[in-house]
């Protein structure tokens, strides 16, 4: 319970990798607010898997892509809560779809900027008032930022590309406030995203190259976040780490 009477707000909490984060986080005492847009019924799902193991938490249904409902996600988590908010968790993002560059125009290309980059800026921008020193912002980039991304996915691995860079640039801002800000760059994640996008003799490809020899599973990811949620990650700020079976190295 090492985060007990802290509160979580988990964009994106509500399946696969949010869902598993929400989960974890919750576990480790933490109230959690959690973010979804278009999956209500995910989202009570994930309520009720929080509540069934003892936790604490609530579900709050926000577009991250608008200012105004960002400041609505912050506000219900400390109308629930309480003013401070301990641990921001940056989730919420997408591939939406393959595009090569011909097939791109900008209605695409800023769509994506604004779902991957523009909406952890913005959920940086609300939260972080509120946040006392010791807190801790965790942001998914991924692998794709590192190394391009597969084909057709320019936009979102540029977007990734960016979250990492912005991790960096807010660790040495937020610093001397005695917040950390780190991000995750998973690999090849048995979830979703991969289901809608992925054939699956790429993915089996791809696991097979891996040292390890398999996916990742989105509880590994809510582990690390765990860790980076509290004190025992105290020296570990604007990181980028990698959690991909060891397919590539930063």
């Amino acid at each position: 319970m090492m985060l007990k009477g802290k509160t979580a707000i988990v964009t994106g909490g509500a399946r696969d990798i949010g869902r598993a984060i929400s989960l974890k986080l919750a576990a480790m005492g933490a109230n959690v607010c959690v973010n979804y847009f278009n999956t209500k019924s995910d989202a009570d799902t994930t309520l009720d898997l929080i509540k069934a193991d003892g936790g604490n938490a609530i579900a709050v249904r926000a577009d991250m892509t608008k200012m105004e409902d960002c400041q609505a996600l912050v506000a219900a988590a400390q109308e629930a809560f309480g003013d401070d908010i301990h641990i921001l968790v940056n989730n919420a993002g997408g591939l939406v779809a393959r595009k090569k560059l011909p097939e791109m125009d900008l209605d695409f290309w800023n769509l994506v900027m604004t779902l991957n980059m523009t909406s952890i800026f913005m959920m940086h921008k609300v939260t972080v008032p509120h946040m006392p020193k010791g807190s801790s912002i965790i942001n998914l980039a991924s692998l794709a930022g590192r190394d391009g991304g597969g084909g057709g996915a320019s936009a979102y691995a540029t977007s990734k590309g960016a979250v990492m860079t912005f991790t960096r640039s807010m660790a040495k801002e937020l610093g001397p406030q005695g917040i950390r800000v780190n991000a995750l760059c998973p690999g090849l994640i048995a979830t979703k995203f991969h289901d809608d996008f992925t054939p699956d003799s790429v993915r089996e490809m791809v696991a097979n190259k891996t040292p390890l020899r398999k996916q990742g599973a989105a509880k590994e990811v809510a582990d690390l976040v765990g860790y980076l949620a509290t004190t025992d990650s105290s020296f570990i700020t604007g990181a980028n780490i990698d959690i991909n079976g060891g397919l590539a190295f930063s």
